[in-house]
Parts: structure tokens; sequence; C-alpha cells
């Protein structure tokens, strides 16, 4: 029974020591795995000019709601003065989108009740072109609207890129460059196989800009545009 007991004990002891052995040796291949390899992250950049410009505004009037019929018919008139200027200055039917008349109730911020509700009606105006110049310069023209009676209030116009999707695929052999010269550089060694990749974010900016997101940015206030990928890649080590 002793013997029996003294075999159990060396059979187990045995095989703590293989089972430990292995765990030790199968982190040493682990560790020296690591070793070669580097985990870097690659970038590449293109200028880009943009085709396509929005440009976003709206007119609008006050009207006491025992008048509302008369605020309707000069919204109308606004709408054809703005329609008139856009026109003239080149602008296509189908460049054009104009919303239906939207009615919002001003808050009174007096105690006179008895005073008629008043309400604000809008309409927005948005305009989508390829020809760049000509939207500028329609925006820097709009105070001819203003200088007809109509309240009329504009933004800066929008730029746009169509083809991002074929620059960002231009992009990633560069940028898969970019991070293997990285990985050389920083551990003296050459860059072998490719073990992983994912690519991150798009960030359209300014030209020369660094401000730049997590979530990725496009800028729309330039003409001209600078297109960045980057890619974070694992490459082994020789």
């Amino acid at each position: 029974m002793e013997n029996n007991n003294i075999l159990k004990s060396s059979v187990i002891i045995g095989l703590s020591f293989i089972i430990g052995f292995i765990i030790i040796s199968y982190s040493l291949i682990q560790i020296k795995s690591f070793d070669n390899l580097l985990v870097v992250t690659g970038s590449s950049k293109q200028l880009v000019v943009s085709d396509i410009a929005k440009w976003n505004a709206s007119f609008s009037r006050s009207s006491y709601d025992t008048n509302l019929n008369n605020g309707y018919t000069k919204m109308k008139s606004d709408e054809e003065i703005v329609r008139s200027f856009l026109r003239e200055n080149g602008v296509s039917e189908n460049e054009i989108t104009i919303t239906p008349v939207s009615m919002q109730k001003n808050y009174k911020y007096d105690s006179n009740y008895d005073k008629p509700d008043e309400y604000t009606l809008t309409q927005n105006v948005t305009i989508e072109s390829n020809d760049i110049e000509k939207i500028k310069l329609i925006s820097t023209s709009a105070q001819s609207v203003i200088e007809k009676g109509v309240i009329f209030s504009a933004n800066a116009p929008q730029y746009y890129y169509s083809k991002l999707s074929e620059s960002r695929i231009d992009l990633l052999p560069l940028a898969m460059e970019d991070a293997r010269k990285r990985a050389e550089s920083i551990s003296g060694k050459k860059a072998g196989s490719l073990k992983s990749v994912s690519m991150g974010v798009v960030q359209v900016l300014q030209p020369n800009s660094v401000d730049i997101s997590d979530y990725g940015m496009y800028d729309t206030s330039t003409v001209e545009k600078e297109i960045m990928i980057t890619v974070r890649a694992s490459f082994s080590l020789k």
C-alpha cells in the first residue's frame, strides 16, 4: 500500500515537471516570436481639388396670424426674386432646391397677451454644382437679393471631392510602404512578411493642416484639400 502511494506521488511529480516544462517552452517561443514582430503606423497623403460645391441660404418673413395669407404671398414673391438672381448668374433649375415654406410661432416676451400671435415663415435654398468658380462668385453677390427687399441669409460655400473612394485605394499601398520603411528604420532590421494590418479613418483636411480626429475629419471650407489615410501594420523582422 505504501509502495502504491509512493508510485502515485512520483507520477504526479513527474507530470507536473513535464507540464511546467511545456508551459515554459511555449512562453519562450511566444517571447521569441514577439521579439521578431514590430507594430507600426504608416500614412500617405494626396492633394486634390474639390469638384462639387454646395451653397446653403434661406429667406424669411414675419407675419401675424391675422395676416398669414399676405405673408405667404410675400414669400412667393421673394422666391421668384431668388430664382431670378440664380438664373441670371448661370445656375440651372436642376442645380436649385428650394424647400416649401416652414412656419414657426414666435415666443411672446412681454405680458401683452392680447397681441396677435406672430410667426416666422422660412424657405431654405440649396445650390449644388460642379462649377466651383460659379458658386464662389454667386456667394459673394447675394447683396443684390437683399437690395430688392428679400430678408436673405447665406452661409459660406462648402466644397467636396467626389472621388474620395478612388483616392483611398490609391493611397493604401503608399501607406503600407511607409509603414514598412518605418519598421525598418525603428528596428534596424529588414521587415519581412506582413502579419496583420488595419486601416484608420480617412482625414480630408485643409492643405498642411494637422487638425485630425479619431473619428475622421472632412473639411469643407477650402477648394484644395489634402486626403490622408493611415494603416496600422505588424511585420516580422529578419
